[in-house]
């Protein structure tokens, strides 16, 4: 686009435009281009170009469009922040910093990175919405241009645009673009599907070119009987909305009846109802097509009447009912609202979806699991419910209590406690329906069940599950290694304060001690290490105990009666329970400080931290003999499917193989499956092989194997 084409585009939907800047930004972006090229081989300026051409589309305010036309200057040439500042204002200066701050995160990222990058980019459009108008207009021309572009990096840039920037136009109403998005990315991942359903479409817009026209006739007579004016256009739907529908659907193309959508545009809400009644009079209604997004819009604004009726010449058709104002929200989202363009409002954190992502930021510790929450809170269909002061709270299809709850405050999250809806009780996994009253009950001491994140559905409600679980373990953590300090330092007669762990902080990676206590709970930081920097002199007690095992051993000679050979007499014996050593499995002794010995798998992942202490190791095997009718303690896990009965069916498989259940405990569930952890007891790990064949082969079980290092 030459550059009296857009300047004269701007003027025509803003005759205040400040055209001199406008002209000195074009030139300016330009010059410093120079003769750079993009992998196509066409000049680089053209890029910036087209990017603020899309945005003239959508008709925004002329600082928008100069930061289009710049955006990669600060990151591609030799021009500075300040070199925009200085010649175009901090408005777009600011704009073109936001938006090459992204541009930089997205060129050094990798895989790994994704999520911290995501983060940023969330943060980077909270400051000014007007970054993520720019930066979807980028990303659509280089969808436009991807074809040039190498099969695996046109993969990988199609599926990020599917995941992350079509939902965010969606979220900001920008229908027309996210449709765009939607078909070029569509065509890059499925490109079979693509030109099948284009060619067919093709085929089908020239048998039925005149059906379009003659249903439109056809409906401008039905609203002209009843005296209303409208407007009246009619397109195809876009290839991947119908692949979508044959997905979800699981059918064919040629099931795919109402691939012809028809909006009627109106004066005022009054005849959007009335001209609903008159379609759906005159012509059968589809069931279950009918929505009324006026009376309860969608989160990003978005406003008007669908209906699916057997149309004019018996077509199956889609028709969208809606007034102007209504329509210009439609097809240009935010960029329709007077408040943005009169300048007010340029930050994002007043979109309520936007704000969430920010609080769901504070609430999830790992980026990756924002990324993944993020996700789910933008790709949702919408149940509306009500508080019982009546206030309209919008949640994601299937959602619980437990996500309405979450939904009115965190408090009121986590002190949950039952529900009412509509005036009855119902338990906390009911799904909600539109229209339902809710009314959550609370107490004071109620705190969230590891169980609810299982029942709730919105990233808001998992993230603040998950945050107090994670609180709460780390307080069990750190009561853990506290109970080991206490009972180790009363076994030997010493003392120790929280105090005395500040010295080593900074070893240890940690900022508090708490920090150094929940690792050393968890077991990431070995406990015994931790106290010989503490108490020194105890590492005496270690070598008193090594040298007590050598003389004994010397002096009475082993143990016929032991279940191990290789020790003797007097001699503390337990079997680790990190690993459950069983006869079979080969062993090794570790001698403690209490005089006793530790028998462990030779494969036993804590052996690493006596690596450095051989003088601890002892060279033990299984006593036959004595363990002949005896049976060992081990642990396994187990994938097992959530349903009726399978945990049932599971034990009864482990009886008949002679295998008696001590102990389970269910850690893990998601999607339908369950992580068990079992304590079985068993003669040795032939005995263990046997049964791990056995409940491999039952069909409701998706892994079973030993565990160890537990």
């Amino acid at each position: 686009m030459r550059q009296y084409e857009l300047v004269e585009r701007v003027k025509s939907y803003d005759p205040n435009a400040d055209e001199v800047a406008l002209n000195r930004a074009y030139t300016f972006a330009l010059k410093v281009h120079g003769s750079q090229k993009r992998e196509s081989g066409e000049a680089f300026f053209s890029h910036p170009v087209a990017v603020a051409a899309i945005l003239t589309d959508y008709k925004l305010d002329s600082a928008t469009i100069m930061a289009a036309l710049l955006h990669d200057t600060v990151e591609d040439t030799a021009a500075s922040y300040e070199d925009i500042a200085a010649l175009f204002g901090d408005d777009v200066a600011l704009l073109v910093q936001g938006v090459t701050k992204l541009d930089k995160l997205q060129v050094k990222s990798e895989a790994s990175k994704q999520a911290e990058n995501f983060q940023k980019f969330v943060l980077a459009i909270s400051e000014d919405i007007r970054v993520l108008l720019i930066k979807l207009a980028d990303r659509l021309h280089n969808m436009r241009t991807l074809g040039v572009r190498k099969p695996e990096k046109r993969i990988k840039v199609a599926r990020e645009t599917m995941e992350i920037y079509v939902p965010l136009a969606e979220r900001i109403g920008m229908q027309n673009l996210k449709d765009q998005l939607e078909d070029w990315s569509f065509k890059f991942l499925h490109p079979e599907a693509y030109e099948s359903i284009q060619t067919r479409l093709n085929f089908l817009k020239k048998q039925g070119k005149d059906q379009v026209s003659q249903i439109m006739e056809q409906l401008h007579k039905d609203i002209a009987e009843h005296h209303i004016k409208g407007e009246i256009t009619g397109r195809e739907k876009r290839p991947y909305s119908i692949w979508r529908k044959m997905q979800k659907q699981n059918i064919a193309f040629e099931q795919v009846c109402d691939v012809m959508a028809f909006r009627i545009v109106v004066d005022t809400v009054e005849e959007c109802y009335k001209t609903l009644g008159t379609i759906n009079t005159k012509y059968p209604m589809i069931p279950g097509r009918y929505k009324d997004f006026i009376s309860t819009p969608k989160p990003n604004g978005y406003r008007s009447l669908h209906t699916g009726v057997i149309g004019p010449l018996n077509q199956r058709i889609e028709v969208q009912i809606r007034t102007h104002e209504m329509h210009q929200v439609a097809e240009y989202g935010l960029a329709a609202h007077w408040e943005y363009k009169q300048g007010q409002h340029r930050d994002g954190k007043q979109y309520r979806w936007l704000r969430e992502l920010l609080d769901l930021m504070k609430h999830c510790a790992d980026p990756n699991d924002f990324l993944e929450h993020s996700k789910i809170a933008m790709y949702q269909d919408q149940v509306f419910c009500f508080s019982p002061k009546g206030d309209l709270i919008t949640l994601p299809k299937g959602a619980t209590p437990i996500d309405f709850a979450y939904a009115v405050h965190s408090r009121v999250g986590d002190s949950c406690v039952g529900v009412k809806i509509n005036g009855k009780i119902k338990p906390l996994r009911t799904s909600l329906q539109n229209g339902d009253q809710v009314e959550i009950l609370t107490a004071k001491n109620q705190t969230p069940s590891p169980e609810w994140e299982r029942i709730a559905v919105t990233a808001k409600a998992k993230a603040n599950i998950r945050r107090f679980l994670r609180i709460q373990k780390r307080n069990q953590y750190i009561e853990t290694a506290k109970n080991q300090f206490n009972t180790t330092c009363k076994d030997y007669g010493l003392t120790w304060s929280e105090k005395d762990l500040v010295p080593f902080l900074a070893q240890y990676k940690a900022e508090t001690t708490d920090d150094l206590l929940a690792s050393i709970g968890e077991g990431l930081t070995p406990f015994t290490e931790v106290f010989h920097l503490i108490h020194p002199s105890q590492k005496l007690l270690l070598k008193r105990a090594i040298n007590f095992f050598k003389k004994a051993k010397t002096e009475h000679g082993a143990d016929k009666n032991m279940p191990v050979t290789g020790l003797v007499s007097g001699i503390s014996l337990s079997f680790a329970k990190c690993c459950h050593p069983v006869p079979g499995d080969k062993i090794v002794g570790i001698v403690t400080t209490g005089k006793g010995v530790a028998i462990h798998t030779q494969d036993c992942p804590v052996l690493q931290k006596f690596a450095d202490e051989p003088e601890r190791w002892l060279d033990v095997a299984w006593n036959e003999s004595a363990i002949k009718d005896k049976r060992m303690t081990v642990r396994i896990k187990v994938g097992l499917e959530d349903t009726p009965n399978a945990l049932t069916e599971l034990l009864n498989i482990m009886t008949k193989h002679n295998v008696s259940v001590s102990n389970f405990n269910t850690l893990n569930r998601s999607e339908g499956w369950s992580e068990v952890y079992f304590d079985i007891e068993v003669k040795d790990s032939d005995h263990l092989d046997v049964l791990l064949q056995a409940v491999r082969a039952y069909k409701k079980v998706s892994f079973a194997q030993r565990v160890r290092g537990l």
